[in-house]
């Protein structure tokens, strides 16, 4: 007989979260419905992929998880597969959002809602110095000595950009402003692609103390395309090197800032104490960038880039009230992250005195994840091919992310949602009446690995396997690949897109998110849980 599982209601989630008590509040929805409407603090944690995150994202077995959906029969599920994987103190969130939503709870549209909040706060409070689009681009026209600083990531940053923007992600700013403006009348002007990344961007530098004029591009890229502009697609403008002198400048000034902001300080011999105590989690986190992290890095760290690990703390760091630890080679980039972490509410430490030697670990950091149900059988990429050649008795269930399926698949096979998978096996069961067999899939079979046992479940008239090494090893042989919404057993609910991606994003979706990141600090006041202690 199975256990009811323990309910916990709004108000003690509630009290949690005022205390700075460690809580991790998980919406194991798909991460769409999750951004149409979830409380502040609340971490995106999708049922079909707990396996692969839990454990990384949640480190500490003993973290009080309260789970919810929106009553789609997914949270029940997800706190059993949490707890089968050892951890211990998982309960229902009492009548789930809806449950939330009646107790008077707030709710917030989008995604990294906590760091876009707090980036409205920040310019609220310290009136963060902006421009509008038509002012960048007449500076820019008329060969003004201005320089424009992209703080997103340098993806985004290629997709598309302000013409002459060079790609200076968000916790790189302090640290390089100095060497691409080394005249002090040089204007800085910071861009991403709504709000959030150039309002802390902006203010990192004032905040610094930088001699030149420092101003945001207000709203972005988004403001840039609605004032009729025109962006750059494809750019590559990226940072250089900086001198020792300006890395010391920089440090110097960092430091500064996070003292300001209640940074604590850490040593390397403090943290096997930390790791080890009852109640507690601690993050142990790399800002630099991830080439660097690859060269070398502390054990048991992680790569976070130090901007985006601002702008996503809810996926980083997903237990409001666990412990960070910061770690650089600068006294730069960790400094600044930490000062912003810090006003956010959280218990931020930077690691000082760190000898070269301890970054020792090369390449990516190891992903703790728990073996699948064995035995699972697996096909080749050469056994697959000629059995799709035999006609229609073999069909391809792929796991992958909706817009990698999109980019490119195995030619047939049927993009699954592991979360809607009886569903979508019944639309694939009546779509293909001559399946014999099934054959998992996904970039490289870890997520369709743990499928592949309830697939068999559900349909135990059909051969099932796993395709080894996954449609990167189809790739990799040379396989045939098609693209597009070719086989949907599943809605593309699996990622939200945001109103400010790609090149093709409706006018009125661009001003709709700049109106709602408008209505944010209010937001917070009516939510009252955020914590956040602007300097």
């Amino acid at each position: 007989m199975t256990t009811a599982l323990p309910t916990t209601p709004f108000a003690q989630v509630r009290a949690h979260l005022l205390a700075g008590h460690e809580i991790a509040l998980l919406d194991v929805r798909e991460e769409d419905p999750f951004a149409q409407a979830h409380p502040l603090w609340a971490a995106n944690l999708p049922l079909g992929r707990i396996e692969l995150d839990a454990w990384t994202r949640i480190p500490r077995r003993d973290t009080t998880l309260v789970v919810y959906d929106q009553g789609e029969g997914l949270a029940e599920e997800a706190a059993r597969r949490l707890i089968a994987l050892g951890y211990s103190q998982v309960s229902l969130l009492e009548g789930g959002l809806d449950g939330w939503r009646a107790a008077g709870g707030e709710l917030f549209r989008d995604v990294n809602v906590p760091s876009k909040s707090f980036g409205e706060l920040v310019e609220a409070e310290r009136h963060t110095p902006s421009l509008a689009a038509e002012e960048v681009k007449a500076l820019i026209e008329q060969n003004a000595n201005v320089v424009v600083l992209d703080a997103r990531r340098f993806e985004e940053y290629q997709t598309m950009s302000i013409p002459s923007g060079i790609s200076v992600p968000g916790a790189e700013l302090v640290l390089r402003a100095s060497a691409l403006a080394p005249d002090p009348s040089t204007h800085i002007v910071v861009n991403c692609a709504g709000r959030t990344r150039s309002i802390i961007g902006t203010q990192s530098l004032v905040n610094a103390g930088l001699p030149n004029r420092v101003t945001a591009l207000r709203n972005g890229t988004i403001g840039w395309l609605l004032a009729g502009q025109t962006l750059d697609h494809g750019a590559s403008r990226r940072f250089g090197e900086v001198t020792p002198e300006q890395i010391a400048q920089a440090s110097a000034r960092a430091r500064a800032v996070a003292d300001r902001a209640g940074v604590r300080r850490a040593r390397l011999a403090q943290l096997p104490a930390w790791l080890a105590e009852a109640g507690r989690s601690t993050y142990r986190l790399d800002v630099r960038t991830p080439e660097e992290f690859t060269r070398g890095h502390l054990p048991g760290f992680r790569s976070a880039p130090g901007g985006q690990l601002v702008q996503e703390t809810d996926h980083s760091v997903p237990v409001r009230g666990a412990r960070i630890v910061l770690s650089d080679d600068d006294g730069v980039r960790a400094n600044m992250s930490a000062s912003w972490l810090a006003q956010m509410g959280w218990e931020v430490h930077v690691l000082d005195e760190v000898p070269a030697s301890a970054f020792s670990e090369r390449g990516n950091a190891p992903t703790p994840v728990p073996p699948p149900e064995a035995p699972i059988p697996l096909t080749s990429v050469a056994t697959l091919q000629a059995w799709l050649a035999d006609g229609p008795g073999t069909v391809v269930l792929d796991f992958t992310t909706s817009v990698n399926y999109v980019k490119r698949h195995i030619p047939g096979a049927w993009w699954a949602l592991r979360s809607q998978l009886r569903e979508g096996l019944a639309l694939v069961r009546a779509a293909e009446p001559a399946a014999t067999r099934l054959v998992l899939t996904c970039g490289s079979s870890a997520l369709a690995a743990y499928a592949v046992a309830e697939t068999a479940r559900l349909s135990p008239d059909l051969q099932m396997s796993l395709l080894d090494g996954g449609t990167q090893a189809w790739i990799d042989a040379g396989g045939a690949l098609e693209a597009g919404e070719t086989h949907l057993a599943a809605p593309r609910t699996d990622r939200y897109r945001r109103p400010y991606e790609g090149t093709d994003a409706p006018r009125e979706a661009m001003q709709g998110y700049l109106d709602w990141e408008f209505g944010l600090v209010e937001q917070l006041g009516r939510d009252g849980t955020h914590g956040f202690k602007v300097i």
